[in-house]
């Protein structure tokens, strides 16, 4: 089984000459900084706009509406990206056409990028020098998907330092969240976030579990009576629901303990109930919300959850026959389907069959390492520019403590004041510092994982025969979507990027192997925006 790290590789556009605009033709304008800070310190909107314009100008496009965002691109639903793709599908007639920076300008996330390929767009990513479409070639598509990989895995390396911290804290005992109901957020003396009992509703809550451990009330009667005790929503004052209700009471955080990132830790803040009370109420709603189906051993079955009936559009149910036969067939959720069982057997050969589709011809493999070679020099001059953009960022923090100290020993400010914000100060040099070497490491490694990428794409097929039950399922699901079953025929459709590769396996399955200048010509742009590396692990 390939490692973690193996797997997750991000995918990067290749250049493609962008074709000759028509007279006039109407365009969209987007721009975004990732922070506030970003915009203050000039890595900013009004730049791109004046390059964006620069590009619409030469090209003879007019430009319609513009769209700009100062925010973080973590989760999609950015306001004013939001506002153009609405704009955007009301004027599908009028504007077909985006204009952007480049890629991590656009999106940053796998659901923007989804979302935007299913519009029928034209985007221009200017600085990158690609445009990309539905009439751009697969390859070029397939390295724009590695980008875009990389821009999410960018965020995802950004947010690390975050969650050490946050599991730093429960390692101490310390809740590291917002505060559940029955306790508040406040500051212990040394300035760190804890939670405290919420002196309002603290006592409903035990009273709470005391009702759930008689076993004497229903979900719904619980609810009712912790209304009439004071738990209610802090807007509107209505009753919780009856799922809040059982959540609450599943929770262990109230009896002194919490789970954090799959690990459980003994808090240090004050319980609401003893464990005696809290193991009651486990066992009471244990035995009457128990699972009727514990006898079912779903990892014998490789494609439980991976297969819709063709027909009704209902998952797929296996069951096994003589004690060895496994049969899969539709649930007939929607109503009795005259689907026919089939064998597991004759899934996992179609299955596959579809994995060998991600191979390409050895000649057009060679021309996608090349292009990622070939592209170095752009990576290392965008990570070059990260890394001065943070060392300018430390220098500017690194004034402030000099100022800051200067006026401690002045007296302007108190020695307790001075050691808040030099610690936080402190604290984000230091996180700066750790993403300079990881934008260091990343001009090193990022490329030859790129291509390791493309190099286990080809490796699937072999690799998949020889998994147990439960390890083609996990492989599937990392690089299958969706899946159906029809008159004894197996449609599948692969993730991204993945599904680029099977395109460039359909166009040259026949072809002859392309010369210098072909396809070579696609790959010599395909980095630019210089993310580190995803771990995309089966």
């Amino acid at each position: 089984m390939p490692s973690a790290r193996q797997l997750r590789t991000p995918r990067r556009p290749s250049a493609a000459a962008a074709p000759p605009p028509s007279p006039s033709r109407a365009v969209v304008l987007y721009a975004r900084v990732s922070s506030k800070e970003q915009e203050r310190d000039g890595f900013s909107i009004p730049a791109q706009e004046r390059l964006l314009r620069d590009y619409a100008e030469r090209n003879g496009m007019r430009i319609v509406q513009e769209f700009t965002d100062i925010e973080t691109a973590k989760k999609s639903g950015r306001t004013n990206f939001t506002k153009m793709l609405a704009w955007l599908k009301r004027n599908k007639a009028n504007c077909r056409t985006i204009l952007v920076e480049k890629t991590d300008r656009l999106y940053r996330n796998i659901k923007d990028w989804v979302v935007l390929d299913g519009l029928d767009l034209e985007i221009h990513l200017v600085k990158e020098g690609v445009v990309i479409s539905d009439e751009a070639r697969s390859s070029d598509k397939f390295m724009h998907g590695i980008r875009v990989l990389m821009a999410k895995n960018y965020i995802d390396n950004l947010s690390e330092e975050c969650a050490k911290g946050l599991r730093e804290k429960a390692l101490q005992g310390i809740w590291p969240s917002a505060a559940p109901v029955g306790y508040l957020n406040t500051r212990d003396e040394a300035g760190r976030k804890i939670i405290v009992p919420d002196p309002d509703r603290a006592p409903a809550i035990t009273q709470l579990f005391k009702w759930a451990a008689t076993e004497s009330y229903s979900m719904q009667v619980l609810a009712k009576k912790a209304a009439e005790a004071g738990l209610v929503t802090r807007r509107g004052g209505k009753p919780l629901a009856k799922s809040i209700i059982h959540n609450m009471l599943r929770n262990p955080l109230y009896m002194g303990e919490f789970v954090w990132a799959g690990q459980t830790y003994r808090g240090t803040h004050q319980p609401l109930v003893e464990r005696e009370v809290y193991d009651r109420v486990q066992a009471v709603i244990d035995g009457r919300y128990r699972g009727t189906r514990d006898n079912i051993r779903a990892d014998l079955f490789s494609f439980v959850g991976l297969i819709r009936c063709g027909h009704c559009g209902c998952a797929l149910s296996a069951q096994i026959q003589k004690e060895k036969y496994i049969y899969y067939h539709c649930t007939g959720a929607k109503g009795r389907c005259d689907m026919p069982y089939v064998r597991e057997e004759v899934i996992d050969k179609q299955f596959a069959a579809a994995l060998a589709t991600l191979r390409i011809p050895d000649e057009l493999r060679a021309q996608l390492t090349k292009g990622l070679r070939e592209s170095h020099e752009q990576i290392v001059a965008h990570h070059a520019d990260a890394v001065l953009r943070l060392e300018a960022e430390c220098a500017r923090l690194q004034r402030r403590l000099d100022t800051m100290y200067v006026d401690k020993l002045e007296g302007v400010i108190s020695e307790d004041a001075y050691r808040r914000h030099a610690q936080a100060w402190n604290e984000e040099i230091a996180t700066h510092r750790k993403a300079i070497i990881r934008h260091d490491e990343a001009k090193r490694t990022y490329i030859e994982e790129a291509i390791e990428l493309v190099d286990l794409a080809q490796e699937l097929p072999d690799l998949y025969p020889d998994q147990e039950p439960a390890g083609k399922k996990e492989m599937l699901r990392e690089v299958v979507s969706n899946s159906y079953w029809w008159a004894g025929e197996l449609t599948v459709e692969f993730r991204k990027p993945f599904d680029f590769l099977r395109e460039i396996h359909a166009a040259h399955k026949d072809e002859p192997p392309a010369g210098p200048g072909s396809d070579g010509g696609a790959f010599c742009m395909v980095a630019g925006t210089g993310f580190e590396p995803a771990t995309f692990g089966l």
